[in-house]
């Protein structure tokens, strides 16, 4: 009994063995064509995924499509970012011409010779040249300029097509995303590379008083790197190089204009000579922010003064006139006065409260349609 007991048991247990393993047996082929579909549809995906081309109404890009080595990169891009070199005649304290000289970068945009650069690197040049990564040099045409973007187009006239950059969209850029700069920096290391990421897409800084909306990388920038091309790993101009934060111990953080921002300007620059829409109050202001600088200037309060006066506004505002409200505020930095500018639209009206000396004057300003001074009537 005990025997056939066992045997009934052994028999029991060589059942549940053979069932078992047919379970087994059908759980791994239906784990195998699983896998297999797991597999085939992900090498699938990648065989036939498409090229990305960030464009104006694209998504957000795919970050592991159609990336480019850095080497690759490097070769697909560097002709198109020049290196542009600027002279200014000044006057000195003893009434002698100076002649002062001045570098950057810039980006080739079309294949006929216009480039794309940043408005301080050819601002009060009286000539302007680009060397191309051939080396040769050709003089440039300063076509017109923005100053508020800190966008200028300048034109040369080669002898064949040129190498023209390619602009992504760079609304669509992710923080981390890997980028490469190209620029000229200390005005004599030409064709210079450096890489790094996107730090931040919308970084508020302002520059010479007015507030901009910059990509922020660490790929490292120098003093000669402004208007050269900042790059993503698809070979795509995703901004305009145009300042670095310094300082003591400062290091990764530098900036540049969004290429969608940079094509609209430099557009509208090509066309027309001006951006449409710019507001301009027909002022250059300067600001006073400490006693020493008052005491240079000969006024005596710190804040915002008039430094000059279109012919829209002569008799109106002088030289040296203190600016202490706009629509009711007190302001007193230019980057304040700025804001209030930029804000409105052409044909909007400012309420401005101001001294001259110690008379408390007002007036209404009408908001112009902003011209570079070469426009201007």
């Amino acid at each position: 009994m005990k025997q056939q007991a066992n045997s009934k048991v052994m028999t029991f247990k060589r059942s549940t063995v053979v069932i078992a393993a047919i379970v087994a047996v059908l759980l791994m082929i239906a784990t195998g064509v699983t896998v297999g579909l797991v597999g085939r549809g992900y090498t699938t995906a990648e065989s036939v995924r498409p090229e990305v081309r960030i464009a104006a109404d694209s998504a957000a890009p795919d970050l592991t499509a159609s990336e480019l080595s850095t080497v690759d990169l490097v070769e697909a891009v560097a002709d198109t970012v020049v290196e542009i070199t600027t002279s200014e005649v000044t006057t000195d304290a003893f009434m002698r011409e100076v002649v002062q000289s001045g570098a950057g970068s810039g980006v080739i945009i079309d294949t006929t010779g216009y480039i794309i650069t940043n408005e301080h690197v050819v601002s009060g040049a009286n000539t302007v040249s680009v060397r191309l990564t051939s080396g040769i040099e050709y003089p440039a045409e300063i076509v017109a300029a923005d100053k508020i973007a800190d966008i200028a187009v300048v034109k040369i006239d080669p002898q064949d097509p040129l190498p023209a950059a390619t602009f992504g969209n760079s609304d669509v850029l992710k923080v981390g995303q890997s980028v490469i700069a190209i620029g000229n920096p200390l005005g004599s290391l030409g064709g210079t590379v450096t890489d790094g990421i996107i730090s931040a897409t919308n970084r508020a800084v302002t520059i010479d008083g007015v507030t901009m909306s910059l990509l922020q990388t660490s790929a490292a920038v120098n003093p000669g790197n402004s208007g050269g091309g900042l790059f993503n790993s698809s070979g795509e101009l995703i901004g305009v190089v145009n300042a670095k934060s310094s300082g003591s111990g400062i290091e990764g953080l530098a900036f540049a204009i969004p290429a969608n921002t940079a094509l609209d300007v430099a557009t509208q620059l090509i066309e027309q000579g001006y951006v449409t829409g710019r507001t301009d109050a027909g002022l250059t202001t300067v600001e006073i922010s400490d006693r020493y600088t008052a005491m240079i200037n000969g006024v005596d309060y710190l804040g915002v003064y008039v430094k000059s006066v279109s012919k829209a506004y002569a008799g109106v505002l002088q030289p040296r006139d203190h600016i202490a409200e706009v629509n009711g505020k007190a302001i007193k930095t230019v980057a304040e006065w700025n804001a209030y500018v930029l804000a409105g639209a052409v044909s909007d009206t400012l309420e401005i409260v101001y001294y001259r000396g110690n008379e408390r004057l007002s007036t209404t300003l009408t908001l112009l349609q902003y011209m570079p001074s070469d426009y201007a009537a």
